[in-house]
C-alpha cells in the first residue's frame, strides 16, 4: 500500500511538473542562455553585448516583465573557442535548463553548436555575430537551421557591397587577408564571388589564425603584389597588426574590413592610424538618434556606456527575442517561440527590419559602408 501511494505521488508530481510549463519557464521568470567571449582577445565584443542585454532585461523587468515573468540571463564565457562554445551550449540547455538562447558569437562556434547541440535539442537561438551561409540555410536544407534566427546581413552581402564600391572606383588589384576559420573562409568566398561578377579575382590571398596577431607571412605575401586595396576578413587585433605592418613595409592600399571588426575597438587599437579604413556595417548608424531603434538604444544606454555597432546589434537581438516571446502568449513553449519568430515577416523594429518565415533564416540584407575619419569618428 505504501509503495502504491508512493508510485501515485510520483506520477502526480511528474504530471504536475509536465503541466507546469516549458523548460526554463516558471510562473514568474523566464531563463535565457548566452555563450560568447567575455575574455581573451575578443572579450570586449561579448562584454558589450552582455551589458546591453542585461540593461534591456532590467528595463523590461522594472515594467513588469513579459506576461508577468521576469527575464533572466545566464551568460557563459567561451573565449571565442569552438569547443568551449559547444560545451557552454550543452551546459546551458542540459544543466541550466534555459528556455532559449541569445546573442552567440562567431561562425565556427555557432555552426558547431547548432549542428551538435541546440538544433538537435530544438532550442532556438536568436542572433549571432556571424554572416556565414552555413547558418542561413533553410530548414529544408538542414533541419537544425530551423532553430537559428539571424538578425544581420550575411558576409556575402557585406563583401558584395565592398567589392562593388572598389570596382566602381576602378580598382583592379585587390588582395584578401582572411582569418583561418568559418568566419574568414565565408568572407573569402563572398569576396571571390563578388569579384567574379566584375570579371576579377583576388590578386593575392593570405591568412591569419584565429586569436592570433602573427601577420608577418601575410604581409610578405600581399605586399609584394602592391595591391590597390586589401579586404580584411579579420577581427580588430589582427586587423590592427596587419595595417601597422603593411604601412611599415611602405604599403598604403585602401584597407577595407567587415562589420565584426568593431569600429570603436579598431580605433582604440590603432588610434590615428585607423583613419581611412573602410568598414561595412550591418546595423543602422548607432549615433543617429533620429532612427527610432537607435534612439531607444541610446536612451537604454544612458551613462552606462558609449554607443557602438555591437551594442546596437545586441539590442536588436534582444528586442527580436522579447517581441517573439510576447507573440508566443502567456504559456510560452519553445515551439510557440519558433512559430512566433517565423511570423515576423518584414518586421519593423523602428527603422530596421528583420524578415523570417518557415523557410527564411537570413533575417536581414541591410549593409551600410562607413569609413574611419579624423579623431576616430565613424563616418557614413
Amino acid at each position: 500500500m505504501g509503495f502504491a501511494r508512493a508510485l501515485l505521488f510520483g506520477f502526480l508530481t511528474w504530471v504536475g511538473g509536465a503541466l507546469a510549463g516549458e523548460v526554463g519557464v516558471t510562473d514568474n521568470s523566464l531563463l535565457i542562455g548566452m555563450t560568447a567571449p567575455f575574455s581573451g582577445p575578443n572579450g570586449a565584443y561579448g562584454l558589450d553585448m552582455k551589458m546591453v542585454i542585461n540593461a534591456y532585461f532590467r528595463q523590461l523587468n522594472a515594467a513588469g516583465g513579459i506576461h508577468g515573468r521576469r527575464l533572466e540571463l545566464r551568460a557563459l564565457d567561451d573565449g571565442y573557442e569552438t569547443e568551449r562554445a559547444v560545451a557552454n551550449t550543452r551546459a546551458l540547455i542540459g544543466q541550466e535548463k534555459v528556455f532559449a538562447l541569445l546573442a552567440s558569437y562567431g561562425s565556427s562556434p555557432t555552426t558547431a553548436a547548432m549542428n551538435e547541440v541546440f538544433g538537435v535539442a530544438k532550442v532556438p537561438l536568436i542572433g549571432t555575430i556571424s554572416g556565414a551561409e552555413s547558418l542561413r540555410q533553410s530548414p529544408g536544407e538542414n533541419p537544425n537551421n530551423r532553430y537559428m534566427f539571424n538578425v544581420r546581413a550575411s558576409y556575402a552581402n557585406e563583401t558584395e557591397a565592398i567589392v562593388n564600391q572598389l570596382a566602381s572606383l576602378g580598382f583592379k588589384n585587390i588582395a584578401v587577408l582572411y582569418q583561418n576559420d568559418g568566419f574568414g573562409k565565408s568572407g573569402l568566398e563572398g569576396v571571390v564571388a563578388a569579384l567574379k561578377k566584375h570579371a576579377q579575382a583576388p590578386s593575392a590571398v593570405a591568412t591569419v589564425e584565429r586569436n592570433s596577431v602573427d601577420v608577418g607571412q601575410a604581409v610578405q605575401t600581399i605586399a609584394k603584389l602592391n595591391p590597390q586595396a586589401v579586404i580584411m576578413v579579420t577581427l580588430y587585433k589582427p586587423t590592427a597588426a596587419f595595417v601597422r605592418a603593411m604601412r611599415k613595409a611602405g604599403q598604403t592600399p585602401q584597407f577595407m574590413t567587415l562589420s565584426p571588426v568593431g569600429a570603436d575597438l579598431l580605433v582604440q587599437e590603432l588610434g590615428d592610424e585607423a583613419r581611412g579604413i573602410g568598414i561595412s556595417q550591418v546595423m543602422p548608424y548607432p549615433w543617429n538618434d533620429t532612427t527610432p531603434l537607435v534612439n531607444e538604444y541610446q536612451k537604454l544606454l544612458g551613462k552606462q556606456g558609449k554607443p557602438s555597432y555591437y551594442g546596437l546589434e545586441a539590442y536588436v537581438m534582444a528586442k527580436v527575442l522579447v517581441e517573439a516571446i510576447r507573440k508566443a502568449g502567456k504559456e510560452p513553449t519553445r515551439e510557440k517561440l519558433v512559430v512566433a519568430l517565423e511570423s515576423m515577416q518584414s518586421h519593423d523594429l523602428g527603422g530596421y527590419r528583420v524578415n523570417f518565415s518557415a523557410t527564411e533564416r537570413s533575417g536581414s540584407r541591410f549593409v551600410d559602408l562607413t569609413v574611419i575619419g579624423s579623431g576616430g569618428r565613424v563616418l557614413r
